[in-house]
């Protein structure tokens, strides 16, 4: 019994890491645009590969790095232009599990245009330490998080929750998820 103990504790060591680890995919389909999502883990950097295709027509892949890790793919046709936007929301690793999307939308070309999110920024950070939720809705992008008052451990938050709602917008340098509103949500009852 030992040397199993022993081996299960030295196997990730020396199979490497990537062996361990959970891959995500997922297929979508909207307006007649397949996504098929690929992240594969190397730690907590993962690689991942967004396919597209029109029909038989395929977009150019992307492919990229990603530090953290991927939690769920959703795709809707934000801006009602016919061109849906696919949003892949990752999570970092750590105690403060940051929240990020990559985002594209599949427009004309066969390209997938690349959608900004900006940094958190004045008011909006406010209060902010992570442990960030991302939900697609019909009309845009939903961004949940607690609200952390001075003195709250991470495990602790006090101060309720915010919800930002961004809509997709044409920017000078593209697309762009543009916060609209930030709402915060009063902290539950004790």
């Amino acid at each position: 019994m030992k040397r199993f103990r022993v081996l299960a504790l030295l196997l990730p060591t020396l199979v490497g890491a990537a062996a361990w680890a959970v891959p995500y995919r997922a297929s979508l389909r909207q307006q007649y645009v397949t996504f098929e999502i690929n992240a594969t883990d190397e730690g907590s950097i993962q690689l991942l590969q967004v396919r597209a295709k029109r029909g038989r027509q395929p977009y150019r892949p992307v492919k990229q790095e990603l530090i953290g890790q991927v939690v769920e793919a959703n795709a809707a046709d934000l801006d009602g232009d016919g061109h849906p936007e696919l949003v892949v929301s990752v999570r970092s690793v750590g105690s403060g599990s940051y929240g990020s999307v990559q985002a594209w939308s599949a427009g004309p070309g066969r390209r997938l245009e690349p959608i900004a999110l900006p940094d958190l920024s004045g008011p909006l950070l406010e209060g902010y330490q992570g442990h960030d939720r991302f939900e697609l809705t019909p009309r845009g992008l939903v961004r949940r998080f607690p609200l952390y008052a001075s003195g709250d451990t991470r495990a602790n938050p006090s101060a309720g929750q915010r919800e930002i709602f961004y809509a997709l917008q044409r920017g000078p340098d593209g697309l762009v998820f543009v916060p609209q509103r930030g709402t915060p949500l009063p902290a539950p009852a004790p």
